[in-house]
């Protein structure tokens, strides 16, 4: 080969070398590459401030029992949410977000969870659930509260059917029920242990909580896992790290309460009602019965873990917003369309 016809290359320091230096690159476009973070930014704690409006404990009179509650929005119902066996009001941290701008939002921490204390953390039976939201809607609002929608994931969810059944709320509205159905309950009874005995059981800081929550599949939302994970922990001082909250391991007792007979009890409830399901199998026979006659709606939410409200949140709240304009539950309750609400006498 003649090495005549190569192009030579340009000297260093060249004319040449100089100009090329103007010319336009082919990355001189490119984004600067946003710094790597570590597992502890990734995975780090996040305030209850940043999707509630403010916070408070519910001194229930007669006993010592404090019940701890997140709160957000200014006007139309409430939408009164409780959480799934283990989890905490701040569940529904990030939907609340979003809720507030149309409705009230209420989220508590039911006993033996989150931020509450009471004079028998373990006492989880069906009767004495339904008793503390009962009083803390009672402390709350007195004997005239506001239009209610019940909203319960899991475990929270049974209690909202157990309450909405008695039918001892007449301000309840309306009935939102995530993620749980008495047959797959039922069936997945005998498992619990060993799946509370198989989840990791301490953690040297929140953040490795929080890392394990996603990497375990529990929760797929990092965002929701930031601010709810912290408030299901407690410091152990003898071990020096952190455990679980909620002692559930310890009211296996009262777990068929829960969801035995759960299905009658919902297409019992006198009031509009949801199911939101993140699969299709979970449904039991009454529930499929009662589905094709057409006494609730059911929606089956696709790209989500057990935690719907966690791990879809925007999903979640338009099918909540969306089920409460359908059924026209307004502040007072279910509005009906040219029928004016009579002024209220004042005092």
């Amino acid at each position: 080969m003649d090495s005549s016809n190569l192009t030579s290359l340009p000297e260093e320091g060249s004319e040449e070398t100089h100009n090329s230096h103007n010319l336009p690159s082919a990355f001189s476009s490119a984004p600067t590459r946003p710094p790597i973070q570590t597992s502890s930014q990734k995975y780090a704690p996040s305030d209850w401030s940043g999707y509630f409006d403010q916070e408070d404990d519910i001194q229930i009179p007669d006993s010592d029992d404090v019940f701890h509650v997140y709160m957000a929005g200014t006007e139309g119902p409430v939408i009164f949410c409780l959480h799934g066996g283990g989890y905490s009001g701040l569940s529904f941290a990030l939907a609340a977000s979003k809720i507030k701008e149309k409705a009230r939002i209420v989220a508590m921490d039911l006993r033996g969870h989150g931020k509450t204390s009471t004079q028998n953390d373990v006492d989880l039976s069906i009767e004495r659930l339904c008793s503390d939201v009962f009083s803390v809607l009672k402390t709350m609002y007195g004997d005239a509260p506001p239009a209610i929608v019940l909203v319960g994931h899991s475990m929270g969810g049974a209690v909202a059917v157990h309450v909405a059944a008695k039918k001892s709320l007449p301000s309840l509205a309306g009935l939102v029920v995530v993620d749980v159905v008495e047959g797959t309950a039922m069936a997945s009874l005998i498992h619990m242990q060993k799946i509370l005995s198989n989840r990791m059981q301490h953690f040297s800081t929140p953040e490795k909580a929080i890392e394990w929550s996603i990497k375990s599949g529990s929760l797929r939302n990092i965002d929701s896992a930031c601010v709810s994970i912290p408030s299901t922990l407690k410091y152990d001082d003898s071990k020096k790290c952190y455990t679980h909250r909620a002692r559930l391991e310890e009211t296996e007792q009262f777990w068929k309460g829960w969801y035995e007979g759960l299905s009658e009890k919902f297409l019992s409830s006198p009031v509009p009602k949801i199911l939101l399901l993140a699969g299709t199998d979970r449904l039991d026979r009454t529930l499929t019965i009662g589905q094709m006659q057409g006494k609730f709606q059911m929606v089956v939410v696709r790209h989500t873990g057990h935690a719907i409200q966690e791990d879809v949140p925007d999903e979640f709240v338009t099918l909540v917003l969306n089920f409460i304009s359908h059924n026209r539950i307004g502040p007072h309750g279910i509005e009906i369309p040219g029928l004016r609400r009579p002024p209220q006498s004042k005092p």
